[in-house]
């Protein structure tokens, strides 16, 4: 939950006190749009980045992975249209190439600059495109190129992803902004495709780092389109303390702000999947009365992931019968017999069966709408999740089906 105090404002990473951005074509999109992002801290920051656990990992997150031991970071460069996965020894020179390059137009060491790479597996990144853009790029840092660095970012997203607020901790205005991508390939562990955010607020390395690594889990980690996991998956928060605020460790403060870094990570991961390709419905799917809360997470992962119910959802089709079947292939301690299942605020399961007098049609109205909640009760339990999916269309297999070509 976002504390009481925070205020939603406009833009997103550069909303925060001496964050610039900015975005560029360099032309490794055969479409001409805006393909190379960066962001940049005016002043050292705090870093703490976390990173896709999928085995097969792309060059800049083996790269950034390196420069995020230091727990600092004042830049972060980011390419779309070539994710610069399986690309050998190659692929982990350029990486660190950009890096140097970035860290030489700033003037600052190439260890602080984290690199991040989306779009096609196993092809070469142009670098001889890269490094032509990389100076126009850093020319057009400004307080005002967060949009376009959200812009140069995506692939087969339809719009950009950005989100700030601030909120007051110990008498001190607190800013925290970010921008994200990804809408296919996605159903995080650890992160999410990406998240770059950023703070103008003082806080401990070791509280940075546990604050990011709960709010994923809370955010980017419960969340579905269709579940697959990432190369490059990678989220990366900054913190340059220029709100001088009393360093963040324990007590007082750090609840505050580890509410608003979940209120931001929450709000873009929900617009992932609103945006997921072909994505018409964004759903959460709510299970309480769990033996354990982490029950509830499978029960609810394997009802958001089974293309059968991301179908009838595309559909509005009242078809409950696919949820029964999803949670009872969970891992998820299940009997059918005390299972209740509601669409918003419509019950339409009871101990397993058909409620009597359900109003179907009033299912199917609920289910018509752009976003609404499906509530699953198993009765076993106190425990609770919740994870947001979205529905499974026929514009999501065409997208996919010509993803190279």
């Amino acid at each position: 939950m976002a504390p009481a105090e925070v205020e939603w404002l406009e833009g997103g990473v550069t909303a925060v006190p001496g964050i610039l951005a900015g975005g560029v074509a360099a032309g490794i999109k055969p479409s001409g749009k805006k393909d190379l992002a960066l962001i940049y801290s005016s002043t050292p920051a705090r870093a703490a980045v976390m990173f896709t656990s999928n085995q097969v990992k792309g060059a800049p997150v083996l790269v950034s992975m390196e420069h995020a031991r230091g727990g600092q970071a004042q830049a972060i460069v980011a390419s779309s249209g070539c994710a610069n996965v399986c690309t050998g020894e190659r692929g982990i020179s350029d990486a660190r190439e950009m890096t140097r390059l970035v860290g030489e137009l700033l003037r600052i060491p190439a260890t602080h600059v984290l690199v991040a790479s989306t779009g096609v597996i196993g092809v070469p990144l142009p670098m001889d495109k890269v490094r032509a853009a990389l100076p126009k790029l850093a020319k057009s840092l400004s307080p005002q190129g967060g949009r376009a660095a959200a812009e140069a970012i995506l692939t087969t997203d339809a719009k950009p992803k950005e989100a700030a607020l601030r909120l007051e901790i110990d008498g001190r205005a607190v800013t925290i902004g970010g921008i994200a991508k990804g809408v296919g390939m996605i159903e995080p562990h650890l992160a999410t495709m990406f998240c770059f955010a950023a703070t103008d607020a003082v806080v401990a390395p070791a509280a940075l780092t546990a604050v990011v690594r709960r709010t994923v889990d809370r955010s980017f980690n419960r969340i579905t389109v269709d579940a697959d996991q990432s190369t490059s998956d990678t989220v990366a928060v900054l913190a340059n303390g220029l709100a001088e605020n009393r360093p963040l460790e324990r007590g007082r403060g750090l609840p505050q702000f580890a509410a608003g870094l979940e209120a931001l990570m929450q709000r873009l991961a929900r617009a992932l999947v609103a945006d997921g390709e072909g994505a018409t419905k964004l759903v959460a799917i709510a299970v309480r009365g769990a033996t354990s809360r982490r029950d509830a997470l499978r029960a609810a992962r394997s009802v958001a992931n089974s293309p059968l119910v991301k179908t009838a959802l595309n559909g509005a089709d009242p078809n409950w019968g696919r949820i029964m079947m999803a949670l009872g292939k969970s891992p998820a301690r299940v009997e059918q017999d005390k299972v209740a299942i509601a669409f918003g605020g419509e019950r339409v399961v009871e101990r397993g069966l058909l409620r009597e007098g359900v109003r179907l049609e009033r299912v199917r109205e609920i289910m018509g709408g752009g976003e609404y909640e499906i509530t699953i009760d198993l009765g076993l339990g106190r425990g609770e999740d919740r994870v947001w999916t979205c529905d499974l269309s026929e514009e999501y297999v065409r997208i996919n089906a010509k993803y190279t070509t």
